[in-house]
């Protein structure tokens, strides 16, 4: 029994499952406003599913993909991909797991989400791939938590709506600049390696500065999003309050870049339950 829960704890330290709350949100909150309110029990345990399993498919594959890249860069050694804790069949069966999880939850939604399955998981498995030959791996990963709040509107309408665009391409340039920020810790190594992150090839100050151009447009994104939804007060709240959230984020990067951790995980993952709780009350009180 032991042995299970040491390997539990293992593959949690393999794809951060606590780090799951930065897309969680904003499924359900494309859920509630597509709905108008409750979607129900059976659509929020399989968005659940179907949120968690792809997240941990994604992860997977980079933990897979990276784990010689991993074991040169100091950072990143410690991690059970590279340390020996779990091999490279057991990470193997991990992912295809989660991706067959993952594709059965897209069948019980609807046809729609069902046909939709593997060109995401190829979307989100390409992730760990395009920093090898391109600095769009930030714009990538962006758009594959970015395909949350559409996933959530196809869940509960089966369709594509304007404002659930809207309110994807705010999620997509909110990760993409804060994952610009992140990678900021790993310009050398990076640069060493020959990886193609925009801070290794444009430099810290540039870096900074599509960061918190990326920022503003989540922010204008996301109140576009308010507005095509036809929603009220506490969600331009949210729009407008998720601004003055990104703007502290990115002061206490500048300030000083061992806030990184803290501005990645605390900041981010409070802007997220924050914006929902808003919107969730924008439904109640409007």
């Amino acid at each position: 029994m032991q042995k299970l829960i040491d390997k539990a704890k293992d593959f949690n330290e393999l794809v951060m499952f606590e780090h799951s709350i930065f897309s969680l949100p904003f499924i359900f909150i494309a859920m509630v406003v597509a709905a108008d309110g409750w979607f129900g029990f059976w659509l929020l345990l399989l968005g659940v599913l179907a949120a968690l399993s792809a997240r941990n498919f994604a992860m997977g594959v980079n933990r897979y993909a990276d784990r010689e890249i991993d074991a040169q860069n100091p950072r990143t050694s410690s991690r059970p991909n590279v340390d020996g804790r779990l091999d490279s069949s057991s990470i193997l069966v991990f992912i295809a797991v989660n991706a067959f999880i993952f594709v059965v939850v897209s069948y019980m939604v609807n046809p729609l989400a069902f046909s939709l399955s593997i060109p995401i998981l190829a979307l989100l498995g390409s992730y760990s791939y395009f920093k090898r030959f391109s600095s769009m791996a930030h714009i990538i990963l962006g758009l594959s938590l970015g395909l949350a709040p559409i996933a959530g509107v196809i869940a509960v309408n089966a369709e594509v709506t304007l404002w659930s665009v809207l309110l994807s391409l705010g999620v997509l340039f909110w990760v993409a600049g804060f994952d610009l920020l992140y990678s900021l810790q790993d310009i050398e190594f990076d640069k060493e390696q020959g990886l193609y992150s925009i801070p290794s090839r444009y430099g810290v100050e540039a870096t900074l500065f599509i960061s918190a151009l990326f920022h503003g447009l989540s922010v204008i994104f996301w109140t576009l999003f308010v507005w095509a939804a036809g929603l009220g007060f506490f969600a331009f709240v949210a729009a407008i309050g998720s601004g003055v959230v990104l703007a502290y984020e990115q002061k206490l990067v500048r300030r000083d870049f061992k806030q990184i951790d803290r501005a990645f995980f605390t900041v981010n993952g409070y802007l997220g339950i924050a914006f929902f709780t808003l919107i969730v009350f924008d439904r109640i009180f409007s």
